[in-house]
C-alpha cells in the first residue's frame, strides 16, 4: 500500500460556513470526490487530522466526524500506527485443492508479509486431535501468526501440526515469515486442502487489535485441514480474516 498522500493544499477549499450544509458534511463531500474522481487512489494515504484540520480550517471533532462518516461508508479505513487511507478493493482470495497465502497476495499485485506471535508445544484437545486424526493429548505444535499484504493485516490464526513431523517447524516460520517455506523445508511443501469450515462473528478484543479494526466489526472464521499427498493429516488451522478485506472465493 503506497504511503503517499496524494490530496494536495490546492485540492481542498475552506468550506463554507452559513451554506447551511454542516461542515462536517461538507469536509466527507469533499473527499468523497477526490477517491470518486481518481485523485486520492485505492491505497493513498490521507494528511493527518491536524493537517486536514488546518486545510479546511476546522476542528478535529469536526474532520473526525466526516472521517468517521467516510469510514462508515467503506471509503476510507484507519490503521493503527500508519495512518488513514483509502481502502483497497478486498482481496480475492480462492480456497481450493492449493491454498497459499503468499502466492495468493503476489497473484494480486501486493506484498505479502507474515509474522509469528506465539509458538508453543501442546497437548492435542478434541477438535485438533480429530482433524489431525491422532488420539487426545497427543503432542502437537501450535503456530499463531498473523499475515498482512501491504502492510495491512488481513488474517490471524493459529495452525496445529503433529509434533512429532514438524520440529522446528516454527523456528523456520517465523525467520522466513511463511508457513509455505518453512514447510517446504521440512519435505512438506506438497501439502493439499482436504476440507474447509467457514463461519463468521464479531471480533474480540484481541482479533481487534492484531487485525487493527474498529469495535463491532466482522471476521470470518476459516477452519481448514491440510493433507499430505497421502492424504494424511499434517495441518489443522483455524484463521480470522477481516471480513471487509478480503472476498473468499471457494473452487472446486
Amino acid at each position: 500500500m503506497p504511503d503517499n498522500t496524494v490530496m494536495t493544499p490546492a485540492a481542498l477549499d475552506d468550506v463554507a460556513r452559513g451554506s447551511g450544509v454542516a461542515l462536517w458534511k461538507q469536509i466527507a463531500e469533499r473527499i468523497e470526490a477526490e477517491i470518486v474522481e481518481g485523485r486520492l487512489a485505492p491505497g493513498a494515504r490521507l494528511p493527518t487530522e491536524a493537517e486536514l484540520s488546518e486545510r479546511f480550517g476546522v476542528n478535529r471533532h469536526t474532520l473526525r466526524r466526516a472521517l468517521a462518516t467516510l469510514t462508515e461508508q467503506g471509503l476510507i479505513e484507519a490503521t493503527p500506527g500508519r495512518g488513514t487511507f483509502v481502502r483497497e478493493p478486498p482481496l480475492r482470495y480462492p480456497i481450493g485443492p492449493r491454498t497459499r497465502f503468499s502466492e495468493i497476495v503476489s497473484a494480486e499485485g501486493r506484498e505479502p508479509g507474515g509474522r509469528v506471535t506465539g509458538s508453543q508445544v501442546e497437548p492435542a484437545t478434541a477438535d485438533v486431535a480429530k482433524a489431525l486424526k491422532i488420539a487426545l493429548g497427543d503432542e502437537v505444535l501450535r503456530i499463531d501468526m498473523v499475515r498482512d499484504a501491504d502492510g495491512v493485516p488481513i488474517t490471524c490464526g493459529s495452525h496445529w501440526y503433529i509434533a512429532e513431523r514438524c520440529r522446528d517447524l516454527d523456528l523456520i516460520a517465523a525467520a522466513t515469515g511463511s508457513v509455505t517455506r518453512a514447510m517446504e523445508t521440512l519435505g512438506l511443501g506438497d501439502y493439499r486442502r482436504l476440507e474447509t469450515r467457514i463461519t463468521a462473528r464479531l471480533a474480540d478484543d484481541e482479533e481487534r487489535r492484531l487485525l487493527a479494526l474498529a469495535p463491532g466489526r466482522t471476521v470470518m472464521v476459516v477452519e481448514a485441514i491440510n493433507g499430505d499427498p497421502q492424504r494424511r493429516p499434517i495441518q489443522f488451522s483455524r484463521a480470522r480474516f477481516s471480513a471487509d478485506r478480503v472476498q473468499l472465493v471457494v473452487k472446486s
